[in-house]
């Protein structure tokens, strides 16, 4: 339950940036399509979803906490922006992701090949939302991502 409510704190987070900034919506379409499939891979137990859903999650989270200005701004109190207070509510339905699929992940007392499918699952989905971020969102998307990651 708790992928489902997390995923939709992100996919509403997603919606409402799309209004504001209607440069964005095709890539945020994009993203919810990565939430949605994790959503239904998770209810149906799947290492590929669970893997798929800590690795996306864990990505935008670090990415927003410790590579932009955002976590700064979290640092000094400054959250009563609303672009800052969307993103960060963005971030605690990731945070539950992370969470409830790692839960559900572990529960299931995983072998090899389950461990393989969780690793496979998460590469995957990064490499969905990188080529993304890269061919069909804004310019600024992918500069954001090279800056966060030093390129």
């Amino acid at each position: 339950m708790c992928v489902v409510a997390g995923s939709a704190m992100f996919i509403l987070a997603l919606t409402v940036a799309a209004i504001f900034a209607p440069q964005w919506r095709v890539l945020h379409v994009a993203q919810a399509l990565i939430y949605v499939a994790v959503i239904v891979l998770a209810r149906k137990r799947s290492a590929w979803g669970f893997g798929a859903g800590v690795v996306v999650a864990a990505f935008w989270t670090a990415l927003l906490l410790f590579r932009s200005p955002v976590g700064t701004a979290l640092v000094h109190g400054q959250v009563s922006q609303p672009d800052v207070f969307l993103q960060l509510f963005g971030a605690v339905g990731n945070c539950l992701i992370i969470v409830a699929c790692l839960a559900a992940f572990l529960q299931a007392r995983p072998g090899g090949r389950k461990w393989a499918q969780f690793a496979v699952g998460g590469a995957l989905s990064l490499m969905y939302l990188l080529a993304a971020v890269f061919t069909i969102g804004p310019p600024e998307g992918a500069q954001h991502i090279k800056q966060a990651l030093g390129l």
